[in-house]
């Protein structure tokens, strides 16, 4: 195969699946660059790109790939942030919609709920530290359910295993059974910022480069946004 048709592999977390869907199939045509992006939960991606999976980008969030960096398994002089992802409150489609215009409402939403599901990528770690830092850890310890990695939080709220969910936007909304309520009010708000860097097995690393440049473009950024992220 030659060197213009080789298609670019990536590897990416589950924030940003359909954005880099829909990037993939506008490089392909516009640019004529075949792209084949694979995601799953991010500390799983972290670890196959450590272990050598083959491929050409990695799209992680920020913390992610500057560990992957130091380490030398992503090229440190690509890394760049892509895209800003805010977490949002969600409920069950037809359950009562909580205010979220303050700290205080968030406060009561969280205990007025038996069941909180958050994720165990970078927003559910951050979702972590804030319910420590409202002094809630206590009250809330045992009525927090995890999604396995790679798995939406919305799917336990249309199955009716959580009441609440938070989450990043681009995983919640469009879920069927979900109601994205808004994001985190003030202080409290959580953004996770998501990048790309050129893998250090990439066989074309050039190439590799001129995608992850289209990632970064105007047509990028209308995309994620479409899909619930600003660009950086």
């Amino acid at each position: 195969m030659d060197r213009q048709n080789r298609q670019i592999r990536g590897l990416s977390s589950m924030a940003t699946r359909q954005i880099l869907a829909e990037l993939a199939a506008h490089i392909g045509e516009a640019h004529g660059i075949p792209v084949e992006f694979e995601a799953g939960g991010g500390v799983a991606i972290a670890q196959r790109v450590r272990d050598g999976a083959p491929g050409d980008v990695a799209v992680l969030a920020e913390g992610a790939l500057a560990e992957l960096a130091r380490e030398g398994h992503v090229v440190a002089a690509t890394v760049r942030p892509l895209w800003v992802s805010q977490v949002v409150v969600a409920v069950p489609t037809g359950a009562p919609v909580p205010p979220l215009a303050k700290e205080a409402d968030l406060r009561a939403a969280l205990l007025d709920t038996e069941r909180i599901a958050y994720s165990t990528g970078p927003s559910g770690t951050a979702l972590i530290e804030l319910i420590a830092r409202l002094g809630l850890a206590d009250a809330l310890g045992d009525r927090l359910v995890q999604a396995p990695p790679g798995v939406p939080v919305g799917t336990l709220l249309a199955s009716g295993e959580a009441g609440l969910a938070l989450q990043q936007h681009s995983e919640l909304m469009d879920l069927p059974g979900v109601f994205v309520v808004g994001p985190l009010p003030g202080d409290t708000a959580i953004a996770s910022t998501f990048g790309g860097a050129v893998m250090t097995v990439s066989e074309d690393p050039a190439r590799a480069r001129e995608v992850l440049g289209l990632l970064g473009s105007a047509a990028g950024a209308e995309i994620a946004e479409a899909r619930g992220m600003r660009a950086v």
